[in-house]
């Protein structure tokens, strides 16, 4: 897969896994910047590496399964495997400037 190739299906994962909401908060897991890493291999295989807002988040399968069936459903994507991390911790800051001014930040 070339280097544009893997940019342009890096980009249609991000943007589908804007439809996964977290329950808690109401907003989407990009916005809230809990999407860390997304990888794009040359078979197709997707890896994102996401977190939480922490550790004891009682959404976490949920999030962590609908951000696996967002990211599967993007055509190219052969399959997609999410990895769950808190290093670093996710911070408000890591919000995108539009959900930051949700919150009133």
């Amino acid at each position: 897969m070339s280097g544009a190739g893997e940019a342009a299906l890096r980009e249609a994962v991000k943007s589908a896994l804007r439809v996964v909401i977290d329950p808690e908060l109401g907003e989407n897991v990009v916005d809230l910047g809990l999407i860390y890493r997304i990888d794009i291999a040359e078979d197709g295989a997707a890896v994102v590496e996401m977190t939480t807002t922490t550790k004891g988040c009682p959404a976490t399968s949920y999030l962590k399964e609908a951000v696996e069936s967002a990211a599967w459903a993007v055509p190219g994507i052969a399959y997609a495997d999410v990895r769950l991390t808190y290093e670093p911790p996710w911070t408000p800051d890591m919000m995108s400037p539009v959900a930051q001014q949700r919150f009133g930040r």
